[in-house]
């Protein structure tokens, strides 16, 4: 049977040149110093120490450690031994602890957030917070179980396919499984819809559920939402939630869902708040989503990296369209290309299940500092790619700053053409924006365009 256990209380932080004090998680070293936009707080390297009895476990039970966000990059060590480093610091990640878990623990996670040239984001008009900011848990499993290592992705994996007739749908479900001989047998449940079993090969269960008269995901107007369960004989289980919808970008008349030509309307979303920082409970996340709904939003970009499972969560609950992207922005560094596919990869592995994400963003504003290069167009070419490649049910786009000429071949790599523009705010009259979309669409009749940012920010008061 699998557990999870809250691992936020009870750490050490030590900041360098400073003694020990103790935090409960989320924690960030900014929150002080790095909300008021002067770009003047501190970036280096932490440490997080935590002291602990190894969790009750059977012995052929695995003991794994979740954390959903430690920015920037992270290296996890127990008892002297380092068990992993993730360089990225927006998206969960798992490590084993079992083969050096002992019954009296020491774990230290150092974190840092200082300049670099290979992990994203570097450059940008927003705070590169530092710390263990979304919540961390135990993770107790048999030892045949669903799977925990896949770039910290979901095990199940759904897939709903709409009827052109909207009155049908054909649901794929994978589940990923680690340790789990071929053969054994998976048991899927969909509620209220029914049961089904299929077999593990090479790790991995697949089946289809058909669902007649489907109950489809619509947006504000109906966001309906399925459960699906699956488990193993060994009693793993593990559960997500889906949609059934059915989207469409049309050059001459943008967004459909479900048939319906439905227009949007939004806001980009920071995750982060005055005396806070990065370090959002639950209720501020819920108190954004609040101030989107009150606002008559219908969508969101979360802008400009993987935001929290739980914001995602509420995107599905209250059927605000989410456009997602990873941190790539403002400067091209030819040494992170690595670093913007394995951060891709986590996004879309990560985000896959929900029915309101729409779109990948694969950049933001790229071209700021260096303009178009070859090397940067490779790398774009390299991202478009790897998210077609990992997810055939949604398309890519990009952030391109007001500056960049539209005619650009490098405007064109995406599925869907985006801009942010100012005009009215920075520069020009509002009216522009309109001036500038009916020229494009003359000479790019074929494409489709989205306005990514316009107009001024706001905080929350």
């Amino acid at each position: 049977m699998r557990s999870t256990l809250n691992f936020n209380s009870h750490w050490q932080f030590t900041k360098p040149g400073a003694a020990p004090v103790a935090v409960t998680l989320p924690h960030t070293w900014n929150a002080a110093d790095g909300t008021d936009g002067g770009n003047d707080y501190f970036r280096g390297t932490c440490t997080y120490t935590k002291e602990f009895a190894a969790p009750a476990h059977a012995n052929d039970e695995e003991v794994w450690l979740e954390f959903e966000g430690a920015a920037m990059t992270a290296v996890v060590t127990l008892n002297d031994q380092q068990l992993t480093r993730h360089a990225g610091g927006y998206s969960t990640f798992r490590v084993n602890l079992t083969p050096a878990l002992a019954a009296q623990n020491t774990l230290t996670v150092a974190v840092d957030n200082s300049a670099n040239r290979t992990v994203y984001p570097q450059k940008a008009d927003f705070t590169f917070y530092g710390g263990l900011y979304r919540d961390v848990h135990i993770l107790i499993v048999p030892h045949s179980h669903f799977a925990l290592g896949n770039h910290g992705a979901p095990a199940l994996r759904v897939t709903p396919e709409v009827s052109d007739d909207l009155h049908s749908a054909a649901v794929t479900v994978e589940a990923a499984c680690e340790n789990t001989p071929d053969g054994t047998e998976v048991l899927f449940a969909i509620e209220g819809v029914g049961e089904q079993t299929s077999p593990v090969q090479s790790g991995k269960a697949v089946t289809v559920f058909h669902i007649e008269n489907v109950h489809l995901w619509d947006g504000v107007a109906d966001p309906y939402l399925y459960s699906i369960a699956a488990s193993l004989p060994d009693g793993d289980a593990v559960a997500v939630h889906f949609g059934c919808r059915k989207i469409d970008f049309k050059p001459d008349t943008g967004f459909w869902l479900n048939g319906r030509n439905v227009r949007l309307v939004g806001a980009a979303r920071h995750q982060d708040r005055a005396g806070l920082g990065n370090a959002l409970t639950a209720a501020e996340h819920e108190e954004d989503m609040q101030i989107l709904r009150d606002m008559g939003a219908n969508t969101v970009r979360l802008a400009h990296y993987q935001h929290a499972q739980y914001f995602y969560d509420l995107c599905d609950k209250y059927g605000l369209v989410a456009w997602a992207e990873i941190p790539y922005i403002t400067e091209h560094m030819p040494e992170a290309t690595a670093n913007t596919l394995s951060q891709m990869e986590e996004l879309v592995l990560q985000n896959y299940n929900h029915p309101s994400i729409i779109c990948w963003g694969l950049s933001n504003e790229i071209t700021v500092t260096t303009g178009v290069t070859e090397n940067l167009t490779a790398n774009h070419r390299l991202l478009n790619d790897l998210c077609h490649r990992l997810d055939s049910t949604r398309p890519t786009t990009m952030a391109h700053a007001f500056m960049l000429d539209p005619n650009d071949p490098f405007v064109q790599l995406p599925d869907i053409c985006s801009y942010n523009l100012y005009y009215g705010w920075y520069l020009g009259e509002l009216q522009q924006n309109d001036e500038f979309f009916d020229t494009f669409h003359k000479n790019h009749p074929d494409r489709v365009i989205g306005l990514s940012e316009f107009g001024a920010d706001a905080n929350p008061a």
